[in-house]
């Protein structure tokens, strides 16, 4: 097989019920580019058919490519494996639930060839196939990614996009632990486009991020990306200290009027206020010297279980490709998360 100018990474996640739809509006698309292409779906530890289903689908699809984590590692470290392996001269990343179009990969590829840019972002214009709250909640993460790394991030921009290869090379280089793209692609400042897309229902199956996982999102990106809550407990120590000084004077007053009697109300609003404050700055340093502590125990974010891409190649007694899986790690962590997939020697 030729080497793709295209390759397209899609996350999957117990999609069995969605695979024959996606392939069905997919393939035509790719297809009707007039390049080379690969499909690398990232199966995350899928409980499922998903994995099976893709494997059978490989015989009639050969562009089709199958990548198989050991566990369900999440989202971004699904996305994470694909960029890492992927092969093409420009790399899109497709959620397999449909909500975003895969006929827009058409007009992203041509904005990006058009005017010279690394990325393209699909940009949500009409959301109302999602419910008020999910719309609201969105509305406030992006106000407040926004805040964090600057209008680089366009509103609305989900984890459908296009990126050179550059592109790719650059996040790949970046020994981040727990990678956020939405944040990471803009913060890089690559000159980027956009394409606006009407965002769909989800095709079938379930979604995959309830709002537990919309909050651990939110939470990796604002401790990933920046100090400033830290900065909480200046701000509430201020509070605090502010508090304490009106209700001195406010004993002091009392004293002088000869009024002093137990102020047990204030006393315990005032120890409440400061031992909240304590609890919230000890869980924001605690958030950030565990992400200190990953960092120093440098486990990889996934394992590889698969690659049907090294596997035909074995089968076909070429040499197997040679990935870079894991970001830059010191010498005492540089093994590859999946180095068991090569043959020694």
């Amino acid at each position: 097989m030729a080497v793709p100018r295209l390759s397209v990474v899609i996350p999957m996640y117990n999609e069995e019920a969605v695979l024959p739809l996606l392939v069905s509006r997919l393939r035509p698309v790719l297809d009707g580019l007039g390049r080379t292409y690969e499909v690398v779906a990232v199966d995350d530890g899928s409980r499922d058919a998903t994995a099976a289903m893709v494997t059978l689908m490989r015989a009639k699809w050969p562009e089709l490519r199958l990548i198989r984590l050991r566990r369900n590692s999440g989202h971004q470290a699904a996305i994470t494996a694909g960029l890492h392996r992927s092969r093409g001269d420009h790399v899109v990343t497709l959620d397999a639930d449909l909500q975003d179009p895969p006929e827009a990969i058409a007009e992203m590829l041509g904005l990006a060839e058009a005017q010279s840019l690394d990325i393209v972002y699909g940009v949500r214009g009409d959301r109302a196939s999602d419910t008020a709250f999910k719309r609201g909640t969105a509305d406030l993460y992006y106000r407040l990614m926004r805040h964090i790394v600057g209008n680089r991030m366009p509103s609305g921009a989900g984890d459908f996009r296009l990126l050179s290869r550059a592109m790719v090379d650059a996040l790949c280089s970046l020994p981040e632990q727990a990678p956020v793209y939405r944040l990471l692609v803009p913060w890089l400042g690559f000159p980027s486009g956009q394409v606006v897309y009407t965002r769909e229902k989800r095709a079938a199956g379930t979604s995959k991020y309830p709002l537990a996982k919309m909050i651990n999102l939110t939470v990796d990106s604002i401790v990933s990306f920046t100090a400033a809550p830290l900065r909480l407990g200046i701000w509430l120590g201020g509070l605090g200290a502010l508090a304490c000084a009106v209700a001195a004077v406010k004993v002091l007053v009392a004293y002088a009027q000869g009024a002093v009697v137990p102020g047990w109300t204030s006393l315990s609003l005032v120890v409440l206020f400061l031992g909240a404050a304590q609890l919230i700055c000890l869980g924001l340093l605690g958030e950030y010297v565990g992400r200190i502590y990953r960092g120093i125990q440098a486990r990889p974010g996934y394992f590889v279980g698969e690659d049907s891409l090294a596997e035909d190649r074995r089968a076909d007694g070429r040499p197997e490709p040679d990935f870079h899986d894991e970001p830059v790690r010191p010498r005492r962590a540089a093994v590859s998360a999946d180095a068991h997939l090569r043959r020694p020697g």
